[in-house]
């Protein structure tokens, strides 16, 4: 028997995800697929994971070590679609007074990478680069948290903008359960 929400496809993976999920909200929503891909890749090359939102799965292809994150990751992005406007406004206004303190590093690649390639105009555009990237901060710090990984060489945001983030999280998403 599956833990509800997920269905496990690849059984290797139960064991980890519970590990995982004992450190997240609770999570309540129908069912999300956990796939084995090997050789998975976007347009840009080879990829850990990748989170189909409308076909309620997730496909990996990552190590064994990598992959509380990775997963904690992924989930995070079914917690987005469901999050809400207000919520993730509020998240964007995190986001914004990072990059007005000319906060630098961030809590993994995904994020990373688009910050990197963002404009001066895109956060108060709301660009879709800006709500990319916002969408993969999210995600990443997420993975931070809730992954149990209390170090990784993708983890370069300074201190104090990692609590700023956690009493984010812990204000807005402890304490109830988030619908994916």
């Amino acid at each position: 028997m599956s833990p509800a929400p997920f269905l496990f496809e690849a059984p290797r993976y139960r064991p980890p995800v519970l590990r995982v999920l004992r450190r997240m909200p609770p999570l309540e929503g129908a069912a999300i697929r956990i796939q084995h891909a090997p050789g998975l890749r976007d347009g840009r090359g080879p990829v850990h994971a990748g989170a189909f939102l409308r076909e309620r799965r997730i496909a990996f292809d990552c190590t064994r070590a990598e992959f509380p994150r990775i997963f904690a990751h992924e989930a995070a992005h079914f917690v987005w679609l469901r999050l809400g406007n207000g919520a993730r406004r509020a998240w964007e206004e995190l986001l914004r007074a990072e990059l007005r303190s000319r906060a630098t590093g961030e809590l993994g690649w995904s994020a990373e990478w688009r910050k990197g390639a963002l404009h001066p105009h895109d956060a108060v555009g709301r660009t879709r680069r800006w709500r990319e990237y916002c969408c993969e901060a999210f995600c990443d710090t997420a993975a931070w948290l809730w992954s149990g990984a209390g170090r990784h060489n993708e983890f370069t945001l300074a201190a104090r903008y990692r609590r700023a983030r956690r009493r984010w999280f812990e204000a807005n998403l402890s304490g109830r359960r988030l619908s994916i």
